[in-house]
């Protein structure tokens, strides 16, 4: 049995398929701040990964560069955490193919992600197929002791868990860890402007910094039940008051709620506050992307360093498996 380390290696990535928006801060970013300070953080930027939906070139880099923007507006420090982009650590996409040629294709026709986003309409394509493997390398190749998710992914740690067992049994030796899953309990399912969870897919998210005016008409179009203005409403059976109870205080929420049961207040009102408080959850956040913004060349410098040691510690565990399966290199 593994020994749980003082000082765990956490691992976690975000696609850079479009912009960031509350269903990801609440879901993972907000967590993996905080995370940053409970052990070794390697936090990438999965843009291997977004090749499977994205087919344009020019906006993965944009997107890649704007997720790396909004992690260190929203409190990522590159001196706590090693921050870097996915395709700078060749050592990964070389763990993959190794892994899927002990990788039964049953145990990819079980993976109920695969199967739920074919059903969302995505290409059914080898890369979507293997997908579970590439991210069994994205964590394995730094030894990765904790790795937060969320529900949806446990099915993909346990198959990361299964092929590092598979490894280290072919090759007698405890070449690599397996993790634990450390499931992300987020404070909700984020609801979208249409009702449905929040998901890019489906075109009804808030972008965490998208322009005031934009941000309006979004919140505005936030889909309601016809009850007249004067009618007293159910807060718990609103979308607009379950996106207000993921920014406002308690004693906020009471005071909204009690609106809401009194009558004589429109879901225009709840959603004006809705976005005074979106806009001053972030304000601060706001300002410092605003900034980093204005010299590209740090958030680029901070993907640069992190790819570094990412790097070290991928190759650290990378050599003694090319040793073992007989791989060689001739530089």
């Amino acid at each position: 049995m593994q020994q749980k380390p003082t000082n765990p290696i956490i691992l976690s990535g975000i696609q850079p398929s479009g912009k960031l928006h509350i269903g990801n801060y609440f879901g993972a970013i907000r967590q993996h701040i905080e995370m940053q300070d409970k052990g070794r953080a390697f936090y990438f930027i999965a843009n291997y990964h977004s090749l499977t939906s994205l087919k344009d070139g020019k906006a993965l880099r944009q997107f890649t560069y704007e997720v790396a923007l909004d992690y260190l507006a929203l409190g990522l420090d590159p001196d706590k955490a090693t921050f870097f982009a996915q395709s700078d650590v060749p050592q990964v996409t070389e763990l993959a193919w190794i892994l899927s040629t002990l990788t039964p294709v049953s145990l990819m026709e079980k993976g109920v992600s695969y199967k739920d986003k074919i059903a969302t309409g995505l290409s059914p394509n080898i890369g979507l197929f293997t997908y579970p493997i590439l991210q069994a390398a994205d964590i394995l190749i730094y030894h990765s002791d904790i790795v937060p998710v969320g529900e949806d992914q446990k099915q993909n740690i346990e198959i990361c868990r299964d092929l590092a067992g598979k490894f280290n049994r072919a090759y007698e030796g405890d070449f690599l860890v397996e993790p634990e899953e450390y499931i992300v309990k987020s404070v909700a399912t984020v609801p979208g402007t249409d009702g449905q969870k929040m998901s890019k897919s489906y075109d009804n998210t808030l972008a965490i910094f998208d322009q005031p005016k934009a941000l309006k008409k979004k919140i505005m179009s936030i889909q309601t039940d016809s009850i007249p203005l004067e009618k007293p409403k159910d807060p718990s059976k609103d979308n607009v008051f379950a996106l207000i109870s993921l920014f406002a205080s308690q004693d906020q929420k009471q005071k909204i709620a009690q609106k809401y049961l009194a009558g004589g207040y429109g879901y225009g009102h709840a959603k004006k506050e809705l976005l005074t408080l979106m806009s001053d959850y972030f304000a601060e956040a706001t300002e410092r992307r605003r900034e980093l913004n204005q010299h590209p060349e740090r958030v680029y410098e901070v993907l640069q360093e992190g790819a570094k040691k990412a790097r070290i510690q991928a190759e650290r565990v990378m050599q003694p498996i090319r040793e073992v399966v007989g791989l060689h290199r001739s530089f």
